[in-house]
């Protein structure tokens, strides 16, 4: 009798300022690897509709989910800002704890006009959440990351390149 063949997990986080991309790419790369998808934007809104404080809590569920979805070997996409070193260390403990690869990729937008325009042209796709303004994203704290990861620059690519690149890099990292 042959076993079920599970996949070799992997955990895919994706961080940037809001308006960066974030959402565009980890979809279309959650769709070519076939994984898992976590956005913490949906975490958090579904958190603030149930009356549930929102902080650290929406990551908390996040690292938990991504957790169980390692167990099973699936590869997984966190979509979220990660602002901090705090928040990047909890994404690398789970990935450890699962004894799964982690990959990071940070979305920015190297042009501040540009930046700008997306952050004030973009509609809410989760029912009632409420998008940041560009004050809410440039006062945002944001640490600079500590460890490699691909940074991915949205002001003059497509995405069908920005989405050629995360996808062979991600593959280069996980085999």
């Amino acid at each position: 009798m042959m076993g079920i063949m599970t996949p070799s997990s992997a955990l895919i986080v994706f961080g940037g300022l809001p308006g960066t991309g974030k959402t565009t790419i980890a979809r279309q790369l959650t769709i070519r690897l076939a994984a898992t998808y976590l956005r913490i934007d949906a975490i958090e809104q579904a958190l603030r509709d149930t009356g549930l404080p929102v902080g650290t809590e929406g990551y908390a569920v996040a690292n938990a989910l991504a957790a169980e979805n390692l167990k099973l070997g699936r590869i997984v996409i966190a979509d979220c800002v990660n602002p901090v070193l705090a928040s990047r260390a909890a994404w690398q403990q789970c990935a450890l704890q699962a004894s799964a690869p982690l990959v990071e990729i940070e979305m920015v937008c190297s042009e501040p006009a540009r930046h700008r325009q997306r952050v004030e042209s973009r509609t809410p796709d989760i029912a009632g959440f409420r998008l940041p303004t560009w004050s809410d994203v440039v006062s945002r704290a944001y640490e600079p990351w500590d460890r490699e990861h691909l940074v991915l620059d949205t002001a003059d690519c497509s995405i069908d390149d920005l989405l050629a690149r995360a996808e062979t890099y991600v593959r280069s990292k996980i085999g």
